[in-house]
C-alpha cells in the first residue's frame, strides 16, 4: 500500500538495481550501460571485461526487469524509465556528465534520458536502436517500421507463444545468455514493448540531440531499419553511424564495435 502511494500517486520514481563494476578512485570517464528489453545489466559483461580500469562502470537493470522493482501498474514508458535512471544517479551521486551505452530498448531509454536531462550526459552510444516511424500514412509497399510494427504487436496479443519461443532461442544460445523472459515477467514485458517499441517518439526524439551520439548497427539485424539510421546520420553532423557484421545482440563481433566506440567516446590517455 505505502510502495502504491508513494510512487504512483506522488509520483516518487522508483530507483533501479545497479551493478557496479569498476569504482577507481580518481576514473577519468563514467559510463552507464543499459540493457534492451527482456535482459538484464549483466547483458553488458562481455563489453565491460574488455574495458580500461580507470573507468568507473554502472549497469543497472531497468524496471520491470533484473532485480529492479516491478510494478504491476506502472506504465513502462520512456518516461518512466527515464526518469529512474536519473533518480538512481542521484542516488549514487553521479551529478557529473556520463556516457550512457544502450542496447535496443536501453538505446530508446538513453535517447529519453538525453533528452530530458541533457546536463548529466557527455554523449550516448546506441547498440541496435529500434527506430520505427509510426505514422499511419499508406504507401505501395508495406515499410520495415510497419511490418516490425505488426509482429511487436502480435506478441502482445499472444504472449504464451512468446515465452515458448523465448524458451527455445535462450536452449539454443540465440540470444543474449542473461535475456530471461518467464511467465512471472511476461507483463512487464508486454507492457514495455506497448509503451516503448510500438508507440515510440525516439526516432524523432533523437534528431532533436546535440550531444555526440554513435549509432552501432549489426548487418544482419532483423529488427533495425537501416534507412531511419542512414537518414540520421546524413542530417545530424554529431552523429557517427556505425556498421558491424552482427545481428541484433551483443554479443560475437559486435562486442569489439562497441568496445571500440566507448574507448573512442572516452579518449585515450
Amino acid at each position: 500500500m505505502f510502495d502504491t502511494l508513494f510512487h504512483r500517486w506522488l509520483k516518487v520514481p522508483y530507483t533501479l538495481n545497479v551493478r557496479y563494476h569498476q569504482r577507481p578512485k580518481k576514473p577519468r570517464a563514467s559510463i552507464l550501460f543499459i540493457h534492451g528489453i527482456g535482459n538484464t545489466g549483466d547483458a553488458w559483461s562481455e563489453v565491460i571485461a574488455r574495458l580500461p580500469a580507470d573507468v568507473r562502470i554502472i549497469s543497472i537493470d531497468l524496471l520491470g526487469f533484473g532485480d529492479s522493482p516491478r510494478p504491476n501498474w506502472a506504465i513502462y514508458s520512456a518516461k518512466t524509465q527515464a526518469r529512474s535512471v536519473l533518480a538512481t544517479l542521484f542516488r549514487l551521486r553521479l551529478t557529473s556528465p556520463v556516457v550512457v551505452v544502450g542496447h535496443s530498448l536501453g538505446a530508446l531509454v538513453a535517447v529519453e534520458v538525453a533528452k530530458r536531462y541533457p546536463l548529466l550526459v557527455r554523449s550516448i552510444i546506441l547498440c541496435s536502436p529500434p527506430f520505427y516511424q509510426v505514422d499511419d500514412v499508406k504507401t505501395l509497399l508495406p515499410r520495415s517500421d510497419k511490418i516490425l510494427r505488426r509482429l511487436y504487436m502480435s506478441v502482445r496479443n499472444h504472449p504464451e507463444q512468446f515465452i515458448k519461443l523465448s524458451a527455445f532461442a535462450m536452449r539454443y544460445n540465440l540470444i543474449n545468455p542473461s535475456f530471461n523472459v518467464t511467465e512471472e515477467n511476461i507483463d512487464s514485458y508486454v507492457a514495455t514493448l506497448e509503451a516503448m517499441i510500438i508507440n515510440q517518439t525516439s526516432l524523432g526524439d533523437v534528431q532533436n540531440l546535440h550531444m555526440p551520439i554513435t549509432i552501432i548497427k549489426g548487418t544482419l539485424d532483423p529488427f533495425v531499419v537501416s534507412k531511419n539510421l542512414r537518414r540520421i546520420a546524413k542530417n545530424k553532423p554529431n552523429v557517427d553511424l556505425k556498421t558491424v557484421v552482427a545481428t541484433h545482440e551483443v554479443k560475437g563481433l559486435f562486442v569489439p564495435g562497441v568496445v571500440r566506440a566507448v574507448e573512442e567516446t572516452i579518449g585515450t590517455k
